[in-house]
């Protein structure tokens, strides 16, 4: 197939004055467009580029199936999830398990473990790890989407998205993050390695927080577009990346202890980058889906 010359002139105009999203944009109004949203195109598209913000919250709502792919359902469906909200908001205050004043993700929690059948006995116990997990994605989730019943179900679908179609598949991550790591500095993974800090690296932040509370949620949300699509492996080279972006400043630590402490708290400024060069990794070791309009 012939490609358009003047569609590639375009293309490289929009990215030279900055534009470089335009045409993409104009590609993901075209499948909003039609009545029965087409989830596996969604998912390539997704997959293939970052989300404009303004549709990010009802692609995302699609792909986790908190609303439905037909458009002329979308209000009824969201109405209902608004009224089962705020029903087991109503429960919880009763039983005084929450108040005007329990932060925002903390009653995320108890209407999740309330409608998940996990509710503890005593509001005072102490969290699970499980639970940890769950209040990091909610904060970062919080920080993205202005709306906190969207919130709600944008974090509980998330979570149920780890908890079910990537259960098998998180275990295996570190393994994928070693060979990975040894085909782009195989060095660095022998400093690592001397150092017994391959285990002691923060996979539980990376992997099962999905780096909620590592990378700021600008940042954090390019990653989870991809994520929420369709793939759980693009977090393995976001830490790939990490590793190789503070190259110079790990291969100095010499205890798995101290590389772990660096890799807990990763500076700030250049996540952006980070994070664009991870998502050309990821297509580098795993391909580009094929466009999807």
């Amino acid at each position: 197939m012939t490609e358009d010359p003047q569609r590639n002139f375009r293309s490289v105009y929009y990215e030279k004055v900055g534009f470089r999203g335009v045409e993409e944009k104009k590609s993901l109004e075209i499948l909003l467009k039609d009545d029965r949203l087409d989830i596996e195109k969604l998912c390539t598209f997704s997959q293939r580029f970052p989300l404009p913000s303004m549709y990010r919250t009802l692609v995302w709502k699609v792909l986790l199936g908190i609303l439905p792919p037909h458009h002329e359902s979308h209000t009824f469906v969201m109405k209902y999830r608004r009224e089962q909200y705020k029903d087991v908001y109503h429960a919880l205050q009763v039983i005084r398990f929450i108040s005007e004043s329990t932060p925002q993700v903390e009653v995320f929690l108890r209407i999740y473990q309330l409608e998940s059948g996990k509710l503890p006995r005593n509001p005072s116990f102490p969290l699970e790890p499980e639970d940890e997990v769950f209040l990091a994605i909610a904060k970062a989730m919080e920080e993205m989407v202005e709306d906190s019943i969207d919130c709600y179900w944008l974090v509980s679908s998330f979570v149920n998205l780890f908890n079910n179609k990537y259960k098998d598949a998180l275990p295996q991550l570190p393994k994928y993050l070693e060979q990975a790591l040894s085909l782009e500095d195989s060095r660095l993974l022998t400093h690592l390695k001397s150092c017994s800090a391959m285990s002691q690296l923060p996979y539980n932040l990376w992997f099962r927080k999905c780096f909620a509370g590592c990378l700021p949620e600008s940042s954090l949300q390019r990653v989870w577009d991809k994520v929420i699509s369709g793939s759980c492996k693009i977090l393995v080279f976001v830490a790939v990346e990490i590793l190789l972006t503070f190259k110079m400043k790990l291969m100095v630590l010499n205890s798995a202890e101290k590389i772990a402490q660096f890799l807990e708290n990763v500076p700030q400024d250049n996540t952006d980058a980070i994070v664009s060069k991870a998502i050309e990794l990821w297509h580098k070791h795993c391909g580009t889906p094929a466009h999807s309009v």
